[in-house]
């Protein structure tokens, strides 16, 4: 790539470095699960975290609505949860004798869907058309969400009680999903250092925005303009081509996924401060990007395999093409 060909990444790198900063200090003891939000942030796709309760999935989504400078909203889903509590309802004005439009919660920047997994299926299904077209179709007419749409949802293991699984089609909707585990013991004691000292833990309101929604949409042109040459794209069809021949699955990766994934790795690339992709891009965001959009073979459960486990042997058995 010629010099003069690049991309100019310095202000854009200051502002994400800033903006990394300001979560982690929020956030203790999930640097890997920022890295890919902020991924997920610059690629415009949506993020599922997962996590037993009490990790800071919530927290996290909260932090970063804040420092983006976006209208927030937040949805907590229960069984009684119905779709139009999601999306909004007409109700008849007595005095213009004409149905008025309520919008629901979905009408914002930056949507936190807590618990998505504890609603029944008619209401998770209510997502599809938001996540995917950004618009809402109620009544025969169509309206349109805004440009800087963004849901992070949040979901407890399925195994807990009072939990639904999302079907595939909602899952594929998902960019990534983001695995949040337990702090470690520094981090741990972090935490109880800031709350024996009068922290409270869960207060986002005195956090000062970082970037603007319309600054992050100016900042999501760049993606486009980040190299992956030939060899990277053969990797990648590589890596989804095997989830497809695995024996040890029942459902591989479509081309939604691989198109997900090379837009994860440039924006990998672009948060490393590179204007072209790396194999080792690829690498960092497959598991994220592809283990949600994986089904096993009910002999593969039984054996005690994980699609984490099946990704990561495909990253080690592909080769990448030189």
């Amino acid at each position: 790539m010629s010099t003069d060909s690049r991309i100019d990444l310095t202000a854009f790198s200051e502002r994400i470095a800033t903006l990394r900063q300001r979560v982690a200090d929020n956030v203790v003891g999930q640097s890997q699960p920022v890295h890919l939000l902020l991924t997920a942030l610059m690629a415009d796709g949506h993020v599922l975290l997962e996590g037993v309760p009490g990790v800071a999935k919530t927290l996290l989504a909260k932090t970063l609505s804040h420092l983006l400078r976006a209208d927030f909203r937040r949805i907590q889903f229960t069984p009684d949860l119905m779709p139009t509590d999601v999306l909004g309802t007409s109700i008849f004005n007595l005095g213009t004798q004409q149905f008025d439009f309520h919008p629901g919660p979905v009408f914002t920047q930056v949507l936190l869907v807590d618990e998505i997994n504890r609603a029944p299926a008619k209401t998770q299904a209510a997502l599809f058309e938001v996540m995917e077209e950004r618009q809402v179709t109620l009544d025969g007419k169509t309206r349109k969400l805004d440009p800087c749409y963004l849901v992070i949802a949040t979901q407890n293991p399925v195994e807990q009680e009072g939990t639904y699984r999302l079907p595939e089609a909602q899952l594929d909707r998902f960019l990534l999903k983001i695995d949040m585990g337990y702090p470690s013991h520094e981090e741990e004691l972090e935490i109880l250092s800031r709350y024996n000292a009068g922290v409270d833990l869960r207060d986002v309101s005195a956090l000062q925005p970082v970037i603007s929604a319309e600054e992050l949409l100016e900042m999501r042109k760049i993606l486009p303009q980040v190299v992956a040459d030939e060899r990277i794209l053969h990797y990648i069809t590589g890596l989804i081509e095997g989830t497809r021949t695995s024996p040890l699955l029942d459902l591989g990766a479509s081309p939604r996924a691989s198109v997900a994934l090379l837009r994860c790795a440039k924006a990998v690339a672009l948060l490393a401060g590179r204007d072209f992709v790396i194999p080792d891009d690829v690498k960092e965001v497959a598991s994220a990007v592809l283990c949600h959009r994986l089904s096993l073979t009910p002999d593969a459960e039984m054996n005690g395999y994980t699609a984490a486990r099946i990704v990561g042997a495909l990253l080690e058995s592909t080769e990448i093409p030189q």
